[in-house]
Parts: structure tokens; C-alpha cells; sequence
């Protein structure tokens, strides 16, 4: 029975483009092509991955707050698949049992959620995905690091928005995100704006998205796939969200909030990627 679950999960990982080399090694390893990750949470619910290449890009901001001073590069060294929304309401409760968004509706995003939870949502998944073969060895979901969320949210380019034609300026926002002068004061359904180069939605507005990182200022110099202060007593948001200006939807504005907060700006999306 497991020498025949062992050859099911190769048939399955070579199927959705990856290949297992160096067998029984201590190297042993899943070498990617990155391609859409996509799991089937059932009764019709799935969630999309997209596909975060490594590579280099400039953290920060001269023309934002203090806390986004230095600019500094960041390198990003291992790949990883990000949601390509933010969790919706029906992907929640379909992992969870339960929906403590204020503003209710499957598509829209699951808020009033705390740091606290959405670890413990990513914990589960990747405990369901482990259970039913469906997730390769050492492989999880949690959720990105700030500097992974603005690597992705960049996608590329260098100004305040990370807008599809590149040019960064606050008049193209509209076409991207839900914020105070376009959300009617409430959330809207995922993936309905313009997404970003890598096919991201909902980068900018919507809810705030919780990141993995206690909150604290830059080191200064470049940095390698950084983590964050060792500890804290605030986690990172990014974002922006439904019922605040354009200027704190910038892919470079970081915020934050108690690990407990439960409000019904917050949300996350999570990544998957290999430990």
C-alpha cells in the first residue's frame, strides 16, 4: 500500500510539472516548474496559488513614512506560490466550519480575522493537504513575510502601485483596488479589479493582509530573505484597505496590529512554499 501511495504522488507531482530527483538522499529535493498550484478544498471550493519566481528587488520607500526607510535590496532565494486572492469567505469556512466576517458573502474576503487565526488556518490546510497525499515532503502553508508580500505585490515594478502598465501612479489605483473613494464602504468580491503583472489581485485595497513578521523598523544594508524582528508585540499588515485613502494602499505602506485583533479591515492571504 505505500510502495503504491509513493508511486500515486509521483504520478501526481510529475503531472502538475515537477520532478523528484536524488531519491532516498539526504539532497533528496522537488525541483518546480512553477505553474499554477491549485488545491481542492470540495463541494465545488478551491483555491489558486500563483507561481513567485526568485529574484531581487528594492524594499521600501523615499517618498513614504519613516518606518519605510532605508530602501534596501532584498533578495528572495527560494520559490513559493502565493494565493492568487485573498481568502474568500467560502474557503474559510470550508477549512475552519465557521465565517466571523462582518460583512457576509462567499466570494468577498474573510475579514474579522485575527493573526492568531489565520495561522491556524494555514496550520490546518496544511495539515488536511498532508493527510490526503496531496502535498509534497516538507512543503506548507503559512503566510508570506513581509518582504516576500512586496516582492509579489511589485511584481516588478518600482512606484507606489504596482499597476499593470508599470507607471505607478495613483490615478491607475482604480482599476486595481477597493479603497475609501471607490468601495462604497464595505468589502466587494475578490479577483473583480485589474490584477497585477503576476496575476495577483486585490494587492492593493479590499482588507489589510496579515504578513508572518513581527513589526519593527529595517535593518539597514541588503538583506536575504528576511524574516523580521525576533519578537514583538505587533504583526505586520499590508495593503491597504476598503475604507482608507490611496496612500496607504502603496506597495511599499506598512502597518500593523495586535496578533489578537479581530476586525472587519483584516484579512490574509497565505503561500505555500518548502521549509
Amino acid at each position: 500500500m505505500k510502495k503504491a501511495m509513493g508511486l500515486l504522488m509521483a504520478v501526481a507531482l510529475v503531472s502538475a510539472g515537477c520532478a523528484v530527483l536524488n531519491k532516498g538522499s539526504k539532497e533528496e529535493k522537488i525541483v518546480e516548474t512553477m505553474v499554477v498550484w491549485s488545491v481542492d478544498l470540495g463541494d465545488g471550493i478551491s483555491m489558486e496559488f500563483m507561481p513567485i519566481e526568485p529574484g531581487s528587488f528594492r524594499m521600501g520607500s523615499e517618498n513614504g513614512d519613516d518606518d519605510e526607510k532605508p530602501v534596501h535590496q532584498v533578495t528572495i532565494t527560494k520559490p513559493f506560490w502565493l494565493a492568487k486572492t485573498e481568502v474568500t469567505q467560502a474557503q474559510w469556512r470550508q477549512v475552519m466550519g465557521s465565517n466571523p466576517s462582518n460583512f457576509k458573502g462567499d466570494t468577498l474576503p474573510v475579514e474579522r480575522v485575527s493573526w492568531d487565526d489565520a495561522v491556524e488556518f494555514c496550520r490546518k490546510l496544511t495539515e488536511i493537504e498532508q493527510q490526503a497525499g496531496r502535498l509534497p515532503e516538507r512543503y506548507e502553508y503559512t503566510l508570506p513575510t513581509e518582504a516576500q508580500w512586496e516582492y509579489a505585490c511589485r511584481a516588478g515594478t518600482t512606484g507606489d502601485y504596482a499597476t499593470s502598465t508599470g507607471s505607478g501612479q495613483a490615478g491607475n489605483l482604480d482599476a486595481m483596488a477597493w479603497y475609501r473613494e471607490n468601495s462604497g464602504s464595505k468589502t466587494h468580491p475578490v479577483g473583480t479589479k485589474q490584477a497585477n503583472a503576476w496575476g495577483l489581485y486585490d494587492m492593493h485595497g479590499n482588507v489589510w493582509e496579515w504578513c508572518l513578521d513581527w513589526y519593527w523598523n529595517y535593518a539597514s544594508g541588503n538583506a536575504v530573505d528576511p524574516q523580521g524582528a525576533s519578537s514583538g508585540s505587533r504583526r505586520v499588515i499590508r495593503g491597504g484597505v476598503w475604507n482608507f485613502d490611496a496612500s496607504y494602499c502603496r506597495s511599499a505602506y506598512r502597518g500593523s496590529g495586535a496578533p489578537s485583533s479581530t476586525f472587519n479591515i483584516l484579512g490574509f492571504r497565505p503561500l505555500v512554499l518548502q521549509r
